[in-house]
């Protein structure tokens, strides 16, 4: 049958009277005439449902990473079932939003599930939890089938909660719909609400809740919020109920063919580009966060200031295209403009802030560098998305049974999209390619999809616009692409004190790791554009003593776990130990990869016969394994960089001690800090070893379950093995009093200093989240604070 005779049809269909149109089984009221007020209202309570999202999504990624781990591996899986299940959501709401009576009803009681399910997650992952570790002993060390289980684990978490929140968008855009009204506009208009809310619950939870509150109850209030924005829309449906009557029934317009500029082989690949431009988006992101580390510090502030900047510039971007949104334009025209347009913008961004940065004209603030970098193709995104929805599904006029259905269908592709590039940029680009020619991979697939478009468009329409625009636009990329610079050359003589030269870098999968040498000899290690470890004496004497401390204090230590390898000094010198194996668990392949540059210093511990290791998350590590240890050490992490929460928890501490024999020890060093980050450190370590005592100047706890006690004959003993003999001599121990002299003060003096007060939670990492403490504070005064070492001495 002729397209024409189609649409005669269809019009004729859309012009049946009364009450009803057919779609096989199921029936639908024409659309009525809806009250002015409803799209502002409609906006207000997306806008506070997109805040919600965001604040789920943020507990989500930290409550999942306790059992997943930290990994890129884990964590891209656990952001690949999010999207799984929102994605779902918006396919199955799409299909049913056109056929239901009332959508805005469905909305509402889907906001009330949202927020009822999602108080749920904690205890669901509780219960899968015990799953995921038995698969693990099963498979321990299978990539394939331990990523297959954190994706069915998560999956399973999430599902109900995530379908429900991918539900939302096809059920509010079909709300927003009546006699004459436009489809384009009301996207745009509750895709940017919706979108600035989230950058409101990305704050929220990055900068108050989390740090402020409490996981626990910021689950309540985000659940809370669900449900009052469902219930403010059952009421707003039965409003305009009672204003027009039930039901109040109209006919829609009927659209001229002549207003539809799209083709159907135009929409097809509409469908296709969203998909590339879902995979781009979130490859593009991981690059972003990838980079950006390498000019801020890694806290969680830095990362949430860049998933805000991301956010904003799609609800800017969505807010700009709504007034083009009302009347017919050329639409692939203009779709293939923004898709150029972001691959080009997002190599100028990033080039100009590396340019900028490197010359001084930007400082290291996460806000000015999250902009400057993120927001303008995030902008270009946000103006993509409505009018590639105006372009897919048309007006809203036309067609008007299956607008929902393709609203759902093309926010699925592109969260599919989305998964795939959130496994591309981790997994393949970064590690392969390096942060600036992934970037370039990434933009070529922006500026390729546009270019499709306009080819496409050309077939129909002529070849002007091809030459207008698709030319300029591979001459200017072409150049942007050969001019951009690499990250790691921008921080040198910022970050990167000057004067110190690369010596070796890469980016892997986890890390960015460097490797500098200093003007006038040393060796320098930078993970993620953070210090880490050098070879000068100070620091190789402290990882040293990390090492070496809770060794010479256990009466046979036969077995020890490191967590970090770092320059490895730390391992080296455990490794040195007679009679001991020592089993190192490192984040990063990359930090391993930079070991033999500190070979010097670290004993080349890797090569040693008793050492193994193990790349893996560190507390992951100690939930699954059955193996137990006489020590427990770990390298120097700070504990106000991102995810460190996660190691300075009671939880992880009551993990480490699961994991440590009777009488065995654990090391946790804790520095020289603020005084309310130092008491809570050392007031949580105390609740999971009441038996703690405190050595070298405060710096270092040295944990256990039961009263410490050393032998002076014991340790005379131990020093005829040359290699424990060599390990105490290069911290300068080489007596039992060198040993003591080392002691700062035991358990009853450190619960007088520290005092009552709260402790470090998995619920509340706050020193992680130092935001929510006291600003400005000086460094704690350890002065008062002495002890008698003679109470542990037995002769």
């Amino acid at each position: 049958m002729p397209p024409r005779a189609v649409r005669s049809k269809r019009h004729a269909a859309e012009a049946r009277p009364l009450t009803q149109r057919s779609f096989g089984t199921q029936t639908e009221p024409a659309r009525a005439s809806l009250p002015p007020w409803l799209l502002p209202a409609l906006a207000l309570v997306f806008f506070l449902s997109g805040i919600s999202g965001l604040v789920y999504q943020s507990l989500w990624q930290r409550l999942l990473s306790l059992v997943f781990g930290v990994t890129v591996y884990a964590t891209s899986t656990v952001l690949a079932s999010f999207m799984a299940g929102l994605a779902l959501g918006s396919l199955v709401a799409g299909r049913l939003a056109d056929r239901v009576r009332r959508p805005l009803v469905w909305f509402g009681v889907t906001e009330v599930l949202i927020g009822v399910t999602a108080l749920g997650t904690p205890l669901a992952l509780d219960a899968v939890t015990a799953v995921y570790v038995a698969l693990h002993a099963a498979v321990p060390d299978a990539v394939a089938p331990l990523t297959l289980a954190r994706f069915a684990c998560s999956f399973v978490v999430l599902l109900v909660p995530t379908a429900l929140m991918g539900a939302t968008l096809p059920l509010v855009v079909k709300s927003s719909l009546g006699r004459g009204a436009l489809l384009g506009p009301r996207v745009g208009v509750l895709y940017a609400s919706n979108t600035a809310g989230a950058i409101i619950g990305a704050l929220s939870a990055g900068y108050l809740l989390i740090g402020g509150i409490g996981i626990g109850r910021t689950f309540v209030l985000a659940a809370t919020l669900n449900v009052l924005v469902g219930l403010a829309a059952l009421a707003m449906s039965r409003a305009m109920v009672e204003a027009a009557g039930e039901p109040q029934l109209a006919v829609p317009e009927p659209v001229p063919a002549a207003a539809e500029q799209v083709t159907e082989r135009e929409r097809r690949l509409i469908l296709v580009v969203f998909g590339l431009s879902g995979l781009a988006a979130l490859a593009l992101e991981v690059i972003w966060f990838r980079v950006l580390v390498l000019f801020l510090p890694a806290t969680t502030y830095a990362f949430t200031t860049m998933l805000a900047a991301v956010l904003l510039g799609i609800a800017l971007g969505s807010a700009l295209a709504t007034p083009l949104l009302g009347r017919a334009r050329d639409w692939s025209l203009l779709l293939a403009t923004t898709q150029a347009l972001t691959g080009i913008v997002a190599l100028l961004s990033l080039g100009l802030l590396m340019t900028l940065y490197h010359d001084g004209n930007v400082r290291g603030a996460s806000v000015p560098v999250s902009l400057v970098a993120i927001l303008p193709a995030a902008l270009m995104m946000g103006v993509s998305f409505p009018i590639g929805v105006r372009a897919w599904a048309g007006d809203g006029r036309r067609d008007a049974a299956h607008t929902a259905e393709r609203v759902g269908l093309l926010y699925a592709v592109n969260l599919g999209g989305a998964i795939a590039g959130a496994v591309l940029g981790g997994f393949l680009l970064l590690p392969w390619l390096g942060s600036r020619r992934a970037l370039v991979v990434v933009a070529t697939i922006y500026v390729t999809s546009g270019l499709l478009l306009l080819l496409v468009r050309a077939q129909r329409r002529g070849w002007r616009a091809m030459g207008v625009l698709g030319l300029p636009a591979v001459v200017v990329f072409a150049a942007l692409a050969s001019w951009l610079p690499e990250p790691i050359a921008a921080v040198e003589g910022r970050r990167v004190p000057h004067g110190e030269r690369l010596l070796w870098h890469e980016e892997g999968t986890q890390t960015t790791v460097g490797v500098y040498g200093r003007p006038l000899g040393g060796t320098v290690l930078y993970l993620d554009g953070l210090h880490q470890a050098n070879d000068t004496a100070p620091m190789v004497k402290l990882h040293r003593q990390i090492g070496v401390l809770p060794m010479a204090l256990h009466p046979r230590p036969s077995r020890a776990l490191v967590i970090g390898l770092g320059g490895g000094v730390t391992p080296g010198a455990v490794s040195l130990f007679g009679g001991t194996t020592v089993d190192i668990v490192e984040l990063s392949d990359s930090v391993v990869h930079a070991a033999s540059w500190f070979s010097h210093v670290n004993h080349d511990v890797l090569a040693r016969p008793n050492v193994r290791l193990r790349v893996d998350d560190g507390r992951n590590f100690l939930l699954m394994t059955p193996q137990r240890y006489d020590v427990v050490t770990a390298d120097i992490i700070q504990p106000v960089h991102a995810g460190a929460g996660n190691l300075y928890s009671r939880e992880y501490f009551a993990l480490a001690r699961q994991v440590i024999d009777d009488g065995g020890l654990m090391l946790q060093w804790v520095g020289e800090r603020p005084a309310s980050q130092y008491r809570l450190i050392v007031r949580t370590f105390l609740d999971a070893f009441p038996e703690t005592t405190l050595w070298v100047a405060g710096n270092l706890l040295v944990g256990s379950t039961r009263p410490l006690e050393v032998s002076r004959s014991a340790f005379d003993a131990r020093l005829a093995d040359p290699g424990t003999r060599q390990a105490l001599a290069e911290i300068d121990v080489r007596s039992f009093d060198d040993l003591l002299a080392l002691y700062t003060a035991g358990p009853e003096e450190l619960r007088t200093f520290i005092g009552p007060g709260p402790l470090l939670t998995d619920d509340r990492p706050l020193v992680e989240y130092h935001r929510s403490l006291p600003a400005d504070e000086p460094t704690i005064d350890l002065s008062p604070l002495r002890g008698d070492v003679t109470r542990h001495v037995r002769e």
